[in-house]
Formats: C-alpha cells, sequence, structure tokens
C-alpha cells in the first residue's frame, strides 16, 4: 500500500473498494474523458487532419502546451530521438473539479498505450485497467517520498504528484505512472500526453456530435424522461455492502435508450452514451469499448472533409484541444511527429482488447485486477514491436469497430 512520510486521507479509497465510488462523488463526468484526449491527442501526432495545410501545422504546434511530462531516469537526460522506428506513446486522462484543492491527489482517470509500429501505418490503443493491482517503485518528487509499494495502478499518478500543484504535480505523476509500468511490464515511452477536461468536451459540441456504432443496447443511468417530456434521472444509486452500485429505479422515468445499430449520436448522447457501464453487462470492459470506438468515431470527425474545409469549425476544435492537453513529444519535433504518422486515420487506428474484455480478478488482492495470460503476451509484444504478428493470429483482440 501507499507509504508516504505524510499519506492522504480521504481523497485515497480503501483498495478493496472499487475506485469508481471515488469517482462517483465529483460532479465532473468521469465518462468519455480519455477517449476525447486520445482522439485529439493522436489528430496531433498523426497529423492526417492538418498536413495538408501549412499553416495549420504551424497553429497546431504553436497552440498546444508542450513540456517534459516524464522525467528521464538518471544518465539518461539529453538522449538524442528520433522519430524513426516503432514508437510507443502513454496517454493519461485526469478528472479534477472546478473547486478541487489543487494540493488534492489526482489519480489518472484512463491510461492508454499507444503502440506505432515501425512502418508507421498504423497505431494500436491498448487500455490499462485502472484497478490493476501493481507493484508501485519508490519515488521522491522533492516534496514527498513513497516508499513503495503495491496499489491499484491509477495510484501512481496520485502519488508522484502529491503535495505538488500545477505543472510539477503533473509532470511527476506522470513520471512515477511510467515508471510503475516500466517496472511492472517493462514499457518505454516515446512521447507522452496528459489532458484535464475542463472544457474538453467541447469538441463534441464543437463537431455537432458523432457517427458511429452502437454495439450492444444500452440505458443510461444518467438521463431519462418522464411523461411530460422532461429530463429526468432514471436511478438512485446506492453503494452496496460488496462495493458495488444498486441501481434502484424512479417511477415514471424512462431511461435513455440506446440501440444498436450506426447513427448519428448528438453531443450530449454521444457523451451520455460512453459514460455508461453499470447497465452493462461486463461493466467497465463494455464502456472501454465503447469509448475506444468513440475515439475512432471522434478522429474520423476531426479528420473529415466538414471539418477540414471548416476553417473556423477547425480552429475551434484546435484552440480547445491546445487549452485542455500537454504533449511530451520526447525530444522529436512536434512538426516531425505530424509529417512521420500522416498516414495514421480512422480506418488503421485499432482498439485493442485487454483481459479479453472481462473483469480479471486479483489473486493478491481481491477486487482488484491483473492482466491476464494474453494481455501480458500482447505487453510483450509492444516491447519486441511484433504487434502486427501478435494480432494476426489473435484477430478476436481487435475490435470490429
Amino acid at each position: 500500500m501507499l507509504q508516504l512520510e505524510e499519506p492522504p486521507t480521504e481523497e485515497r479509497p480503501s483498495p478493496r473498494k472499487p475506485a469508481s465510488g471515488l469517482r462517483r462523488t465529483r460532479r465532473d463526468p468521469r465518462w468519455a474523458r480519455s477517449l476525447l484526449v486520445t482522439g485529439a491527442v493522436l489528430m496531433l501526432l498523426a497529423g492526417s487532419a492538418v498536413v495538408a495545410k501549412d499553416l495549420l501545422i504551424g497553429y497546431v504546434t504553436g497552440n498546444v502546451q508542450q513540456d517534459d511530462l516524464i522525467v528521464p531516469p538518471a544518465g539518461q537526460e539529453g538522449r538524442h530521438a528520433t522519430i524513426s522506428g516503432a514508437k510507443t506513446i502513454l496517454l493519461v486522462g485526469t478528472d479534477t473539479r472546478p473547486d478541487q484543492d489543487p494540493t488534492e491527489a489526482v489519480r489518472s482517470d484512463s491510461i492508454i498505450v499507444v503502440h506505432i509500429p515501425a512502418d508507421h501505418r498504423s497505431a494500436y490503443l491498448i487500455s490499462i485497467p485502472r484497478d490493476t493491482w501493481v507493484r508501485i517503485p519508490e519515488f521522491t518528487n522533492g516534496r514527498s517520498k513513497y516508499y513503495g509499494g503495491h496499489d491499484k495502478i491509477n495510484a501512481a499518478f496520485a502519488v508522484g504528484g502529491l503535495k505538488l500543484t500545477g505543472r510539477d504535480q503533473r509532470r511527476y505523476g506522470m513520471t512515477l505512472l511510467a515508471r510503475t509500468l516500466e517496472e511492472n511490464w517493462g514499457l518505454t515511452f516515446d512521447a507522452a500526453a496528459i489532458v484535464d477536461f475542463a472544457g474538453f468536451t467541447k469538441v463534441v459540441q464543437v463537431l455537432g456530435g458523432v457517427d458511429m456504432y452502437v454495439d450492444q443496447e444500452t440505458r443510461s443511468v444518467h438521463i431519462g424522461h418522464d411523461a411530460k417530456g422532461e429530463t429526468r434521472v432514471p436511478y438512485v444509486q446506492r453503494f452496496n455492502a460488496s462495493g458495488g452500485t444498486d441501481l434502484i429505479p424512479v417511477p415514471g422515468v424512462t431511461p435513455q435508450t440506446y440501440h444498436v445499430g450506426y447513427q448519428h449520436l448528438e453531443p450530449w448522447q454521444a457523451l451520455d452514451y460512453v459514460r455508461q457501464r453499470d447497465t452493462l453487462p461486463h461493466s467497465d470492459y463494455d464502456r472501454q469499448r465503447h469509448q475506444q470506438q468513440f475515439i475512432k468515431a471522434l478522429f474520423r470527425g476531426i479528420a473529415s472533409r466538414d471539418t477540414l474545409t471548416d476553417p473556423a469549425k477547425l480552429k475551434q476544435v484546435l484552440d480547445v484541444v491546445g487549452r485542455s492537453m500537454t504533449i511530451d513529444s520526447g525530444g522529436i519535433d512536434l512538426q516531425d511527429w505530424i509529417f512521420a504518422m500522416q498516414g495514421i486515420g480512422g480506418d488503421n487506428l485499432l482498439t485493442v482488447k485487454t483481459n479479453n474484455g472481462t473483469f480479471h480478478e486479483s489473486a493478491q488482492q481481491p477486487g482488484a485486477e491483473a492482466l491476464d495470460d494474453t494481455t501480458l503476451a500482447l505487453l510483450e509484444a509492444v516491447r519486441s514491436d511484433t504487434v502486427q504478428t501478435f494480432l494476426a493470429a489473435r484477430t478476436d483482440l481487435v475490435s470490429s469497430s
């Protein structure tokens, strides 16, 4: 468990209590945050949306915040980096309240590993379940010291930035998370991005929604309508003794339901749809799949002709992205990233299931998760840049939409 000189108090839930319990106390919805992040980040890194317009390339590279998010280990400072070869990017989404104490610990809301093979013709999105039980290495950020121990992986970001604010909180949080991923699975990263989502939902609003495939009937626990057509919350949510959530239907309120099929989702529908997990059979894994699908839909929307040929709309999208995210380009010029990855678009942005899309309980910590053997082999393929070969034999792990 976390061993700090001055451990956090109420912001750190019991390891036996699902992390979702913590986030449900926040006013800001957690929903598709990381997915919006990922779509926007990949739009910038891949460049398919902007590479045709030199002026827009300059706008993108000048507008987005850039910083050193991952502090290199001693002896690796100033290493030479090139855009050639396979690349692995760490994407993290955070969810802070508008009134949150700036020194309060912030956990990573979503962790996505993006692997780009050496030919730079595709990208694979691999989500790391936030409740995965891991060894977090010893770490000092200058204000607090962590002595090493075990916890859910989303705690690594919180511990790394503990007692810090702003840039330092993000930087040291990201650094400890990256080191945790390396210690447990040998993953190292060529670039990174982190997003705090205040205002980032406007991307969907600017695009006017998204076109995507709803792969299973999904009832909303957040939005419903009464007999008069007025919007109401359809369920009362209560935590139960096992740490889960009971849904108690509100009489006279019909939940918003998303039916199977290709369709256009208005901004409020898209954001509501990708929030849902409690009414789905595989809970977080179903939501994770929907979020990944939404990333691709958002990516297509940003890179569409309608957006690219509308300078005002594109500028709005880029403004929102620039204000909401920070990129660590790994010592490689952002413009080089854009040109090198210009062939990556919605069709070759592939989402990969971890743990075969189901909960895989940790043998070390009941209520937490572990990565199954197939997912461990997938991460080994990331390290050796053999993901394409690995997935050719496991096509069932790749999302079809």
